[in-house]
């Protein structure tokens, strides 16, 4: 059952996708037709699942599920996954690979294999508050406020 994201629970659970490239704004417009559809028929265990989704700068895609009405099972994530793999597939993209880090270069955004991030720490092109994408928040209130942060601030800083 779709809910508006701004009415979930902070403790809602989510999963942020993040694509490769950006969306162009016909195929934004056509993944959030879909994500709709998805989220009206996503279900746990044969009851629906109070949920929703967020898509941010042409590029990520954010589920969201609220845990205290019913939580995500098993099944449940394999077929949002499963829905992810066919949005990857229709748009010849990458969005389940974690091993990339999407970041802020002014108002850019840019997308970079992990080695290549740490390429640019190294030569100092990004630094601890060059402002990161943090997509291991687990709920809607880390996502609110831990989200967009400066590297020093995320696991990220590792690197510097």
């Amino acid at each position: 059952m779709y809910i508006p994201f701004e009415n979930l629970p902070g403790e809602s659970r989510v999963w942020i996708y993040q694509s490769n490239r950006k969306f162009s704004e016909e195929e934004f417009s056509e993944i959030e037709t879909d994500l709709k559809a998805f989220v009206e028929e996503w279900a746990a265990h044969g009851t629906s699942l109070e949920a929703s989704f967020l898509l941010k700068y042409n590029r990520f895609i954010i589920l969201a599920v609220n845990q205290e009405v019913q939580a995500a099972t098993g099944c449940s994530i394999d077929s949002s996954v499963e829905f992810i793999q066919s949005l990857e597939k229709k748009y010849n993209v990458d969005l389940l690979d974690k091993m990339n880090v999407t970041f802020k270069l002014g108002e850019h955004i840019a997308h970079k294999p992990l080695i290549d991030f740490k390429k640019m720490v190294k030569d100092k092109s990004v630094s601890e508050n060059t402002i990161v994408f943090n997509n291991l928040v687990n709920n809607i209130e880390e996502f609110n406020e831990s989200w967009e942060v400066p590297a020093a601030d995320s696991w990220h800083s590792r690197f510097f």
